[in-house]
């Protein structure tokens, strides 16, 4: 298998069309593709790259993205989109980590197509290994270094077979990806999409209004969102609908969604149906969702078991297993927290030349969580995030959700510090506004004393990559030694 193949079976589809012609399959502002004319530019790049180790993609989302897919794919070579918002230095030891690749920017698309594609298409028979590297993607590095994430054609392949069905969307529908191209989730959202016959639409800036408007002068019915943005969308919106009748589906993912973003946002698109997706890098996309009946039920229920549920990112996909250890490796049995592991044909777990899978194939999340009794899954947060505190273990996302409920605060991380009686104190960093006196008191009257911030220091923003995953180092090297 390759994932080239996906690219075929689109032409294949816009061939047997009831309505015959060209139909776009990705658009960019005012500038679309069909599926022959994306298949016709990526043969006409994997020509040019046959004797590269590697097509490297710098750039935001643009027609290039999927070209220099699908021509890395026809070519057998790896694909590698990189963070262009990465500073010179880092960017820089990226790209000699790929002597020889082609660097692909958005420009050079332009010049690639300023030559008049041939009536007949170059035909190009590409490798067939499932076991090549498809892509490679660096992982966003928020409790350490970037590593290089491998993906191989049969990883992605079994996302898609595992997950949808070819051609089952119906004609008209479009999603808007908002997500960078060098995310995970901007690679899988090109190839679901394309198999499952929706037009792609790129919005290369996120921008809340500019993204509302896109939805409805696009006629979307799907689109993908972190967090961060859902919250900047729930903002924008002048009273209690979004005017947006059309968006049948809304996913959002990434990191974790405070509780009144989300009960805010299911008032604001009554609409629209919520998939709450959560995945890895490594693991080629979603593992588990959260899908939109789900949603509905929890948001509707008075029965707390059941509300609770909004909270989770629902139950594993098909050909997923999920499995929760303690730290001494064992199963633990449903209601227990400990380390998620996962297992599924599209697992990838390996970075270079080495696999983090065990010898039964399980991947180590290093994400905490647990299993409620129907299977419902509920990430705690990253096990580097744990702070301990006088010997006590403590998940900073319990603290987080309980700061969150408080009526002046908008964002919340709570982080370690060294503390010479503790070990660590516990500092809580705060997006709102409150007396820190008021807010401590908050927090003592919900949860045990030893969980509540010793200091309460607020701040604008909190740090955060692109796709809105909080860099907890960056505040642990700024706090350290001022509130130590």
């Amino acid at each position: 298998m390759n994932i080239s193949m996906i690219l075929d079976m689109a032409v294949s589809a816009e061939t047997e069309a009831t309505e015959p012609g060209p139909r776009p399959v990705i658009t960019v502002g005012d500038r679309s593709l069909s599926a022959r004319e994306l298949r016709a530019y990526a043969r006409l790049l994997a020509d040019r790259i046959r004797d590269r180790p590697a097509v490297l993609y710098l750039g935001s989302s643009h027609l290039a993205y999927p070209v220099a897919l699908f021509g890395a794919a026809l070519a057998g070579v790896p694909f590698v989109p990189l963070n262009y918002r990465l500073g010179e230095q880092q960017l820089t030891a990226l790209l000699d980590k790929h002597q020889g690749a082609l660097v692909l920017r958005p420009e050079d698309l332009d010049a690639l197509v300023a030559d008049e594609l041939p009536a007949d298409e170059n035909e190009i028979d590409p490798p067939w290994d499932e076991n090549a590297v498809a892509a490679i993607i660096y992982t966003s590095g928020t409790t350490s270094e970037p590593k290089a994430a491998l993906l191989r054609h049969r990883h992605l392949m079994a996302y898609l077979f595992n997950t949808m069905e070819f051609g089952g969307s119906e004609p008209g529908h479009a999603s808007l990806v908002s997500v960078p191209p060098y995310h995970i989730a901007g690679l899988t959202n090109l190839l679901s999409n394309l198999y499952s016959g929706r037009r792609v639409v790129y919005l290369p800036a996120f921008d809340a209004e500019r993204w509302l408007a896109t939805v409805r002068e696009e006629k979307i019915t799907h689109a993908m969102l972190v967090p961060t943005m859902l919250a900047r969308i729930v903002s924008a919106v002048d009273g209690d609908d979004a005017a947006t009748p059309g968006l049948a589906s809304l996913a959002y993912g990434g990191s974790r969604t405070p509780r009144p973003v989300l009960e805010r946002a299911l008032k604001v698109f009554p609409d629209t149906g919520f998939v709450n997706a959560y995945g890895l890098t490594e693991t080629a996309s979603s593992v588990a969702v959260l899908g939109p009946d789900d949603h509905r039920e929890a948001f509707a229920s008075q029965d707390p078991a059941v509300r609770e549920r909004l909270g989770s990112v629902g139950r594993a996909l098909p050909g997923i297993e999920v499995e929760i250890r303690s730290e001494t490796d064992e199963p633990v049995p449903a209601g227990e927290s400990g380390l998620v592991f996962v297992r599924g044909e599209q697992i990838s777990g390996e970075y270079g030349g080495r696999s983090a899978l065990d010898a039964e194939g399980w991947f180590p999340t290093r994400d905490l969580g647990r299993l409620d009794a129907d299977g419902y899954l509920f990430i705690e947060g990253r096990a580097d995030d744990t702070i301990i505190r006088g010997g006590e273990n403590i998940a900073p996302a319990e603290i987080e959700d309980v700061l969150l409920d408080h009526p002046g605060i908008r964002e919340a991380a709570v982080i370690g510090v060294p503390d010479p009686e503790w070990g660590q104190r516990l500092v809580a960093v705060l997006v709102g506004e409150g007396d820190p006196e008021e807010i401590k008191g908050w927090v003592r009257s919900r949860l045990r004393s030893s969980k509540t911030p010793d200091t309460v220091v607020f701040r604008t923003e909190l740090p955060k990559t692109e796709t809105g995953k909080l860099v907890r180092r960056t505040l642990v090297a700024e706090l350290e030694n001022t509130h130590a």
